[in-house]
């Protein structure tokens, strides 16, 4: 794998991963931008112990251009796009329309009304230069390559001041509220720990003190003993609808060794998740028959927080699940959902599960 690193006219760093070494990436952003200006500010709310970050400059981000003006696709003659070359396998930059930038700083104000600046970096990960592919439709070697570049960035971004946690991911669909059409997924460097991270990690050390047992080690070894929702088993992966699912059809896919986060997985484990995670897209892709449109999906990985205690006990997984309950409806979060965090499920999780090994491989 080779990396070229490059810088687009303001000033936003472009880098290229490809798979071969004698890749040449030497084209110039030729576009008249002015450098870019963005700040956010993280307000600190006492009452759910959680960050909100405000980043106004977010509303005028692109929303849904035509196909032929698509600022993912390479660049052309004539029309000059955040990809400068002519052709690309993977390519990574710095999102013009950050919710997240700039460098840390301390808290100030008095509670309750306490804030920071909006600090760590955002990035756009492009997955191929193909507008009209999509993440299921890549070959394994290209999925590897974004395996490849998902884990370089978590592992540089890990090492910027300020950062606590690293999230890749991926948004699919306009009913998911994508703004661009072109397969890509996003990277945050968050300056603190999400709350999802913070109340899993709480829970994982309560068991731990209760049981003296890893709860995700506990998790994933029932789940796969009861095989009633396990979708797909593999050698180094294994992937199920989880007993309390939260979505109409969500998977968790874990590497069978606990690790971390994603620069520690092993060789197998890289090998063998381009065939196992295309499957799953796939799969989910085909739930709703062969008449509906794509399935709008998140899918997610969770790593441990950067710096924070008890890293080790942290399970690397992905989450991937669809807002799509049924055939042309979707799953709205309204008032409990919305309003308590409290969610009421559509399909009962061993249904979801029948289903996406119902339409394994066809």
């Amino acid at each position: 794998m080779k990396k070229t690193h490059t810088r687009l006219a303001d000033g936003r760093e472009l880098i290229y991963f490809d798979a071969r070494d004698d890749a040449v990436r030497d084209a110039a952003d030729r576009r008249p931008l002015e450098p870019t200006r963005t700040a956010s500010e993280a307000r600190f709310d006492p009452l759910r112990g959680e960050w909100v970050v405000v980043a106004s400059h977010r509303q005028g981000r692109t929303y849904h251009p035509p196909a032929d003006e698509c600022p993912l696709c390479p660049s052309r003659r004539g029309r000059l796009s955040e990809i400068p070359a002519d052709d690309y396998e993977v390519a990574v930059f710095e999102n013009r329309f950050p919710s997240l930038t700039g460098a840390p700083g301390p808290a100030t104000g008095e509670p309750p009304f306490v804030s920071a600046p909006g600090a760590g970096r955002c990035e756009v990960v492009c997955f191929t230069s193909d507008h009209d592919a999509s993440f299921a439709r890549l070959s394994p070697g290209q999925a590897a390559l974004v395996l490849e570049a998902w884990t370089d960035r978590s592992a540089e971004l890990a090492e910027l001041p300020g950062v606590e946690q690293v999230f890749c991911f991926e948004n699919r669909g306009k009913e998911i509220g994508v703004t661009l059409g072109h397969p890509h997924g996003q990277i945050y460097a968050y300056p603190y720990v999400t709350p999802r991270t913070a109340q899993m990690m709480r829970c994982v050390e309560e068991h731990r003190a209760e049981t003296g047992e890893n709860l995700f080690d506990t998790v994933v070894g029932a789940e796969t003993a009861a095989g009633t929702r396990v979708v797909l088993e593999a050698a180094h992966w294994v992937a199920f609808v989880p007993y309390a699912a939260h979505w109409p059809y969500e998977v968790h896919l874990y590497p069978r060794r606990r690790v971390p986060d994603l620069p520690a997985l092993d060789d197998a484990a890289r090998a063998e998740f381009p065939e196992v995670y295309l499957e799953l897209l796939r799969r989910f892709d085909r739930i709703f028959g062969p008449d509906e449109p794509p399935t709008p999906y998140i899918s997610a990985w969770h790593q441990a927080p950067v710096r924070a205690a008890g890293r080790d006990d942290y399970a690397l997984h992905l989450e991937l699940f669809t807002i799509r309950r049924s055939p042309g409806k979707l799953k709205y979060l309204a008032g409990s959902e919305s309003a308590m965090d409290a969610f009421v499920t559509d399909v009962p999780p061993e249904r979801a599960a029948e289903r996406l090994r119902e339409v394994a491989g066809k």
